[in-house]
């Protein structure tokens, strides 16, 4: 390394140890490290020869006030910079799944408690259920007498009232808005046991953790 690249170096990487010298610790004391040759070196500021390593900060007394460095390049910034993001998702994520597993124990403490709100959920979709598939009924009902008018106009359906081809039309169209609820349903029903089944495949290592601990 020429003495122009070093004095520059030098002088970036004073300003650094400056910065960490000034959250708090006097700016005074004493470098120390041992350079690549083995040399034992000491100064009153940051030593040029170990910018690639640690150097120590010792008070007048010998004792050690703190550690700096060593000095990074660009891309060894950047890349500590994405290990230590890293580091935090990875924090934040373990966090979080901590503070979803407290809330799952709080809100099904046991089995039995699980198994109740399962059942609860899937007896709101049968009732819903339920109620479409008698509205089935009540419509081919009404359609049977739709047709038994339609009779009639059996040679030529062209003659029917107007009126008389709306209803059968609004029973056709509500008919099979009413399957494609129920056909809904059946899929919420899979979902519904599905989270379920996840749920309490998580919640038995939950409840495991939490009676060891005790």
């Amino acid at each position: 390394m020429n003495k122009v690249c070093r004095w520059a170096l030098w002088v970036l990487w004073s300003g650094a140890a400056g910065a960490v010298l000034a959250q708090g610790a006097p700016v005074n004391g004493i470098y120390t490290c041992v350079d690549a040759h083995g040399r034992k070196l000491t100064s009153d500021r940051p030593i040029p020869e170990c910018l690639d390593r640690e150097q120590k900060v010792l008070n007048p007394s010998g004792t050690l006030k703190l550690k700096v460095g060593p000095s990074l390049t660009a891309a060894e910034r950047a890349q500590q910079e994405a290990k230590e993001k890293k580091q935090i998702e990875e924090q934040n994520r373990l966090q979080e799944e901590h503070r979803r597993e407290r809330a799952l124990l709080i809100r099904y403490p046991s089995k039995a408690v699980h198994d109740k709100e399962r059942a609860d959920a899937l007896d709101q979709i049968a009732v819903v259920s339920k109620a479409a598939a008698d509205r089935l009924v009540e419509l081919a009902a009404q359609r049977k007498k739709l047709d038994d008018e339609m009779e009639f106009y059996k040679k030529d359906p062209n003659k029917a009232p107007q009126n008389l081809k709306r209803q059968v039309e609004e029973n056709t169209r509500s008919a099979e808005m009413q399957k494609r609820f129920i056909a809904d349903q059946v899929v919420e029903t899979q979902r519904v046991n599905t989270r379920f089944d996840e749920e309490l495949g998580r919640l038995r290592q939950i409840w495991a953790a939490a009676a060891a601990s005790k």
